[in-house]
């Protein structure tokens, strides 16, 4: 396998995906698990993911680029498009239903660890609800911890892939029924693997040299 750096570098933002490509279900599996077992603060896991394999379904995600017409063929060419959605809130009930999945799990030797647990996750839960009153915020940080590990999953399962935050969640909300479910549409992501018209494909990577972005002490 090639080593963590090389991954890093071969990856790029897909900008034009072939349509008669498909990614196998053996590998979507491995993206589901991957975006399962995505980091989160105190394992908050404060999301939803939404995943379009077929040609009404990416047709439905489509329509929130009615304003961002540069995106539209991206979403209904790639081979399968996820929408990462974000709790509106943290709710009680969530916290109750993480707690009781760890149990299940087998995450508690003891009822004591249960407790200690339960009270530093319920600590920094609140301390956004209450105190610093960015919730919102702070969750979406966790949808995009996500994000970076699908991207770089993707090109560890030599799969194409294009973030995109170019959409009308309100329009794509309303169509997936995502208010009512408590949640709400953060960032697309297309899957697929690229065409040969894909002019971002052969260009070099560009990045700000490590001697500005790094500071060391």
């Amino acid at each position: 396998m090639s080593n963590l750096s090389q991954l890093a570098k071969k990856r790029y933002t897909t900008k034009v995906f072939d349509p008669n490509k498909r990614i196998s279900e053996a590998n979507i599996e491995e993206i589901k698990t991957l975006l399962q077992y995505s980091p989160s603060s105190v394992n908050s896991q404060p999301w939803h993911f939404v995943l379009a394999s077929t040609d009404e379904g990416k047709q439905r995600l489509a329509k929130s680029t009615e304003n961002f017409a540069f995106n539209t063929d991206k979403i209904l060419n790639a081979s399968h498009v996820l929408a990462l959605c974000v709790k509106t809130e943290f709710t009680d009930q969530h916290l109750i239903e993480l707690l009781e999945q760890e149990d299940k799990d087998g995450r508690f030797e003891t009822q004591e660890m249960k407790q200690t647990v339960e009270n530093g996750r319920n600590f920094f839960v609140n301390l956004h609800r209450k105190e610093l009153k960015d919730a919102d915020q702070w969750m979406e940080k966790q949808v995009y911890l996500a994000l970076g590990n699908l991207l770089l999953g993707a090109s560890v399962l030599d799969i194409d892939a294009c973030p995109i935050e170019g959409f009308d969640a309100s329009i794509l909300d309303k169509e997936l029924g995502l208010t009512e479910k408590g949640y709400r549409a953060s960032v697309l992501v297309a899957l697929g693997y690229h065409a040969e018209a894909d002019f971002n494909a052969n260009l070099p990577k560009s990045r700000l040299p490590q001697a500005i972005t790094f500071t060391e002490l």
